[in-house]
């Protein structure tokens, strides 16, 4: 398997009060060139009570999500087990293991980064941030989980993505943000 380093993004998803948000910024790049500015990154997926984003190579991401969505369909809706199942055939199938990024899945129970090493990952803190932005987002979000729990997920999500943006080069101030 390659190994890369993902520039390019950053994608935040927060589970809180009952709510769950997804958002990501909307730079793709090229090497060190910004080559468009309005990407979508995060979708509702499955029957749509699934939010999911991406950080890597789009067209890779693109293949991830519809081997993701027919998990899904598979497994009759069950967003962990489509998890296991497609991090399973990630790391076996020669294709597949090819394919450079990270996904995030989410719904307002569960929070989940799937990579192509295997790994299905539910944090503790119901915080998933993926991208070169992603440890800053995850900073920030934590913050605000902690000394601002009045605000909503969608706003955590907004603040921990301008945030990111302030300070990751490959992370612009474009978002698309969804709730469940």
């Amino acid at each position: 398997m390659s190994t890369f380093q993902l520039h390019a993004t950053t994608v935040v998803g927060i589970i809180h009060n009952g709510e769950a948000a997804i958002g990501s910024d909307g730079q793709a790049t090229l090497d060190k060139t910004v080559m468009k500015s309005t990407v979508k990154k995060v979708r509702k997926i499955g029957q749509k009570t699934i939010l999911a984003g991406f950080a890597g190579s789009t067209a890779d991401a693109f293949s991830l999500f519809e081997r993701y969505e027919e998990k899904l369909s598979e497994y009759n809706e069950n967003m962990q087990r489509a998890a296991v199942e497609l991090a399973k055939d990630w790391r076996r199938d020669k294709f597949l293991q090819k394919l450079e990024a990270l996904l995030v899945v989410m719904n307002n129970n569960h929070a989940l980064i799937i990579s192509g090493q295997g790994d299905v990952i539910e944090p503790d803190d119901n915080i998933v941030c993926i991208g070169s932005g992603g440890s800053y987002a995850l900073s920030a979000a934590r913050a605000m989980v902690e000394h601002s729990p009045e605000l909503s997920a969608r706003k955590m999500v907004e603040e921990a993505l301008r945030i990111a943006a302030d300070i990751d080069i490959y992370t612009n101030h474009n978002r698309t943000i969804l709730e469940l």
